[in-house]
């Protein structure tokens, strides 16, 4: 009877037993449930198995999170613990799934690039540079990227007409003021020494020069070859030193030597780096944007020179439109005084505002957590006209959110050293859009196309100012049927790889050339070619 006691007891002990690691087991499981939901990837899985790519996206976000505070600024750690910034930029109802994912990818995933690489490699036929037979000084004009574009093509032009290149003097009578100088901006070292091969540069005039007689030309716009080897060559008989008065479209963009091109594109996109303090400023603030995932840069050209310029004023007050109007009076060199603000909008000429990009934004896709950084200088009206925008994609972001004021100072009164920073970050976002096609604009664009056609969606303007004007005037919504017609409107407008345009037909003389595609905005088919694989082990050409 005792034994059977005994029995019993062990048996109820082993039982309860059980049951305790039972509660325990489900207890654990569930506390894993509910940390890796059935989107994402358990500890507990196969360790064999590849992870899937979604899973791969997750892991990298989490990651980027806890460094997060290790980077952001002190008065930016403080904002990324509040709820509209701390999300990563992922929605969970809209990544759970294939299609989830699907639309993850199509929104971010950068247009197919046909295995175009970068080709700017001389010719056989490429000798050294000749004996120089004289100094070229230029005095850029123009903000930072017409100034950039102006540099790279004088350095074409020095080639051309055998002339020693003396480092440019930048624009300092322009709207923005900026004292900056060439080193400032740019790395004067590296652009000399990249462009030994090509062209020989100086940082300043020789003194035995400083008082010879200089002649002062103003090169004519989209000249081609024959232009400089004939009357701009002949110079040389009489002086020393010609000093370019004007940088900017002063080279043609087409029907130039294969090898004079490809000095352009080495000038543009190897040589002309800028200063080391902009690039390790400008690394920064991509390693921020970085931390919360993939990011759009918004070129949100809706600034008080810009308006006041092309005279837009669609959504402005009265008194707004007014300030406008008196800045371009004011400014001398702007020749156009009288614009019909209704004209110039409904031909696509005026940048799109705040409110109009958080309307197109949506429509294409991009969910309301995704980080925007703002690539701009002060918005015209501040905070008043952002409201909207801001109301659709509270994560905007800008050199001056990410930074703090201490990492800022160096650059804050440079205009181009601001500028700078933000093209650094436009050309490396994963989406970038430009709400004008001003220079920056055509200058990140084209050297995107240049870096592998990384996603660049450029908006139809024309066609969106009626999409807009139908929603204010009561006869079209937001929702789905706007979002399709606008994802038609720009499928073919991504950055996908295609020639430069030619001009417009029909158009004759300088409207000729004013009508092409600049030659930095889209290198090819001068300094990209297509990748050809003869077969799956063979090497690969290039043609």
């Amino acid at each position: 009877m005792q034994r059977r006691r005994r029995r019993v007891v062990v048996l109820l002990r082993k039982m309860l037993t059980c049951a305790i690691c039972t509660i325990a087991l489900v207890g654990l499981l569930s506390v894993h449930v509910h940390v890796f939901p059935s989107s994402r990837v358990s500890d507990l899985s196969d360790p064999y198995k590849l992870p899937t790519q979604h899973e791969l996206n997750y892991r990298k976000l989490s990651t980027e999170r806890e460094w997060t505070q290790e980077l952001a600024p002190p008065h930016l750690s403080k904002e990324l613990a509040s709820p509209h910034l701390s999300k990563a930029p992922l929605s969970s109802h809209k990544l759970d799934g294939a299609r989830g994912n699907l639309d993850f990818e199509k929104l971010w995933k950068p247009p197919v690039n046909r295995d175009f690489v970068p080709c700017v490699q001389h010719s056989s036929n490429y000798a050294a540079p000749d004996e120089s037979r004289g100094y070229l000084l230029v005095h850029t004009n123009g903000g930072l990227n017409q100034m950039r574009a102006g540099i790279c093509d004088m350095v074409a032009v020095a080639r051309i007409i055998h002339a020693t290149l003396v480092v440019p003097e930048l624009d300092k009578r322009s709207y923005w003021q900026d004292s900056s100088n060439f080193s400032d901006v740019f790395d004067e070292d590296h652009f000399i020494n990249a462009l030994a091969n090509d062209i020989k540069v100086i940082k300043k005039l020789p003194k035995e020069l400083s008082s010879a007689t200089k002649v002062v030309k103003q090169f004519k716009s989209w000249s081609g070859l024959e232009y400089y080897q004939d009357e701009i060559v002949s110079l040389w008989e009489e002086y020393q030193v010609i000093r370019a008065a004007k940088s900017d479209s002063r080279l043609a963009n087409n029907n130039l030597p294969p090898d004079i091109q490809k000095l352009r594109c080495r000038a543009c996109y190897e040589a002309l780096r800028f200063a080391p303090k902009i690039e390790a400023m400008g690394k920064l603030l991509v390693d921020r944007m970085r931390s919360y995932g993939p990011f759009i840069s918004l070129h949100l050209r809706y600034e008080k020179d810009m308006l006041a310029f092309s005279g837009c004023t669609h959504g402005l007050s009265n008194a707004e439109a007014e300030e406008l109007k008196t800045i371009r009076e004011n400014t001398v060199y702007w020749k156009v005084k009288e614009i019909d603000a209704r004209e110039q909008r409904s031909k696509g000429y005026c940048p799109l505002t705040p409110k109009e990009v958080g309307i197109f934004l949506t429509a294409l896709g991009y969910l309301s957590n995704t980080p925007i950084y703002i690539a701009a200088g002060e918005i015209y009206g501040g905070d008043t006209h952002m409201a909207d925008l801001r109301s659709h994609y509270p994560m905007l972001m800008s050199k001056e959110k990410l930074a703090s004021v201490e990492e800022l100072e160096p650059f804050t009164t440079h205009a181009s050293q601001m500028a700078a920073l933000d093209y650094i970050v436009s050309v490396e976002s994963d989406v970038f859009i430009p709400s004008y096609s001003g220079n920056m604009a055509r200058a990140v664009e084209g050297h995107r196309r240049f870096l592998g056609h990384r996603k660049t969606i450029s908006p139809d303007r024309k066609a969106l100012v009626r999409l807009f004007d139908k929603i204010e005037n009561g006869v079209l919504k937001e929702g789905r049927k706007l979002s399709s017609r606008i994802i038609e409107i720009h499928k073919k407008l991504q950055g996908s790889p295609r020639k430069r345009r030619g001009p417009v037909s029909g158009t004759k003389g300088m409207d000729r050339f004013r009508s092409e595609e600049a030659f930095y905005v889209n290198p090819l088919p001068d300094c990209l070619c297509r990748r050809v694989s003869q077969n799956v082990s063979a090497s690969i050409s290039i043609r």
